[in-house]
């Protein structure tokens, strides 16, 4: 993908058309990269280096290809004017990628300002245990399309965690369960492996416990697995179709 230019924005959506009423299909975060495939009055229409999606984004600062240095390892980093806890002036979500350019004191200072630097780490790290960080979305609100703190789906939950362990996911779960090639049995399930119904994804914590942006709880919330596989059979017909382990 040629011309790749970068996200600068905290948070921009990504809607289906180039409207604001159209629907959101996901969200790019900060330091995502992206390519211009067509412009529209105060629109671009793009596809996102990460995950292939495409769709329509408002004008707003991006910058050309940024090599980032490092990424955000907490739910949300607070980021200052200067290299000191005065002056808040934007927040960063979880998986967001910037490029260092100096540190000073307990400080990173990147394109847009200074972060503490207990809120990075580098690029390059990662957790052997992939979903380590997962719980720390439990009660962010349900938003679809969403993949930051402010909101996120089930699909984005498991991307954006698989993503920051430098591991390629699909964002939508229709292309997850078919991405991820191992399967499992329910009797055998244990903690990090993934289950799957139509249009919808969970974590397993532990050989009881899920975890998962849940529509009708309106957030991310912690339940037992045979709970939640009744639940869903009984409100919405569905069953699980699958099981994978990363």
């Amino acid at each position: 993908m040629s011309n790749l230019y970068t996200n600068i924005a905290p948070v921009a959506n990504l809607y289906k058309k180039a409207s604001i009423k159209s629907e959101v299909v996901t969200q790019i975060i900060f330091g995502e990269r992206f390519a211009i495939r067509g412009r529209s009055g105060k629109w671009l229409k793009i596809r996102i280096k990460e995950d292939g999606y495409k769709g329509y984004i408002k004008k707003k600062s991006y910058y050309s290809n940024i090599k980032p240095t490092h990424k955000v390892s907490s739910l949300r980093a607070k980021v200052y004017k200067f290299p000191n806890l005065r002056k808040k002036i934007s927040e960063l979500t979880f998986g967001s990628k910037v490029q260092v350019l100096e540190k000073k004191s307990n400080f990173f200072k990147f394109h847009k300002g200074w972060i503490n630097c207990k809120d990075l780490k580098t690029i390059t790290f990662y957790e052997k245990d992939y979903f380590k960080k997962i719980r720390i979305f439990k009660n962010i609100k349900y938003k679809w399309g969403g993949k930051s703190f402010k909101g996120i789906d089930c699909s984005a939950l498991v991307q954006i965690i698989l993503n920051f362990n430098n591991k390629y996911c699909p964002r939508d779960a229709k292309d997850q369960v078919k991405y991820f090639k191992k399967n499992i049995k329910l009797q055998n399930i244990k903690k990090n492996d993934i289950i799957f119904w139509k249009g919808h994804v969970a974590v397993a914590l532990s050989k009881t416990k899920l975890i998962h942006a849940y529509g009708p709880e309106k957030k991310t919330i912690v339940m037992g697995i045979n709970q939640t596989i009744k639940r869903i059979k009984k409100t919405a017909n569905l069953k699980v179709i699958g099981i994978k382990r990363v």
